[in-house]
């Protein structure tokens, strides 16, 4: 049938599909921008929980990542043990480590949150429940009242959901944060210095910007036609190595992509280098995390999230770093956003130089 060709097979489970040029470089997710998307294309303002959800579920099916996720996984695992029984096993088997799962899983509203994703997903009408779950490659007996809309059934999934997400993200939360907002300052950055083109631009090299077209190395050929309604791209710490998009061309466009994130991610701290000790031995340890956190931009809340401060607190020292002319804060409406300064930059720089 035509709509199995299109299909999308879940991109960060294909171990294969890599930069293009082992001979399956038709392979390819291709975006087709008009003049109106590029005016239309934003960056999510922050990690989308249930996106965050299924990808991690698709992860503890595989051993994809193993240097980056195999620590979390043995954690994860230890707490879904303790779940009410069969929640983890239905959030799993709608997101299967190598196949396709349902649009309904992933809708808009979650980007307010979790509690209004679910009350989303729980929405989901039973036309729309049974067509979906189709696309799973077996749903098993004990799943067929959710396919049929049966309300106890359904409840059982938001259920499972929150259960799920207590878990398996919500416990490295707050590093998730950090890294969707460092990269939302990164893409903050090109936009301001380049437009859409400069923001599409930095995508590389999980997405490749060669106008009108934005490409991506995936497990199918797909095309994506935006006619005027935009991209929504939506940064993730477990969407692993290649973009995500939904399996519905009507729905609004959605593209998921990889944060940059190594070992140890998920950790509330990591390992103290000695260029560290060095800079804090100068500013105070509070300033001179700080002073490193700030990298890239960010604003007073992002900079409490990104040092694990109170927020009057990473207020504080950022004006202390303001005073001393390390940092500028720029305050737009009620938010105020702290960049550094060159000078900020250049002791930096000059820090991680140093040995111990």
């Amino acid at each position: 049938m035509a709509t199995t060709v299109v299909t999308v097979m879940l991109p960060m489970q294909n171990r294969e599909a890599g930069s293009g040029d082992d001979g399956r470089g038709d392979l390819l997710l291709r975006v087709h921008f008009t003049r109106d998307d590029l005016l239309r294309t934003r960056v999510a303002p922050g990690p989308d929980p249930l996106w965050e959800v299924v990808l991690s579920a698709n992860l503890l099916g595989n051993r994809d990542g193993q240097a980056v996720f195999d620590s979390w996984r043995a954690r994860t695992r230890s707490r879904l043990r303790r779940l009410a029984p069969g929640h983890a096993r239905l959030v799993r088997a709608l997101a299967p480590p190598r196949s396709d799962f349902p649009d309904f899983l992933t809708p808009p509203e979650a980007l307010y949150g979790l509690e209004a994703g679910i009350d989303a997903v729980l929405a989901t009408t039973a036309r729309r429940l049974r067509a979906e779950l189709a696309v799973l490659p077996a749903v098993p007996l004990w799943m067929h009242p959710l396919a049929d809309g049966d309300p106890a059934a359904v409840s059982g999934l938001g259920e499972a959901l929150h259960g799920y997400h207590r878990a398996a993200v919500a416990p490295s939360w707050a590093r998730i944060r950090s890294f969707v907002d460092a990269d939302r300052a990164v893409r903050a950055r090109a936009l301001l210095d380049g437009g859409a083109d400069g923001l599409l631009h930095s995508m590389r090299p999980v997405l490749r910007w060669n106008p009108p077209v934005l490409e991506a190395d995936y497990p199918a050929k797909r095309d994506i036609h935006l006619d005027g309604r935009g991209l929504l791209l939506v940064p993730s710490v477990f969407c692993w190595r290649v973009p995500v998009t939904l399996i519905d061309p009507a729905l609004d466009p959605v593209l998921v992509y990889p944060v940059s994130r190594g070992p140890g991610w998920w950790t509330v701290t990591g390992p103290v280098r000695s260029g560290d000790r060095a800079l804090a031995r100068v500013l105070g340890p509070g300033r001179a995390l700080t002073l490193r956190r700030v990298e890239g931009g960010c604003t007073t809340g992002e900079l409490a999230r990104r040092t694990g401060l109170s927020v009057p607190a990473a207020s504080r020292h950022a004006t202390a770093l303001r005073e001393a002319g390390l940092l500028v804060s720029v305050r737009t409406a009620n938010t105020v956003t702290h960049v550094l300064t060159p000078l900020g930059a250049a002791l930096l720089t000059a820090d991680s130089s140093y040995g111990p």
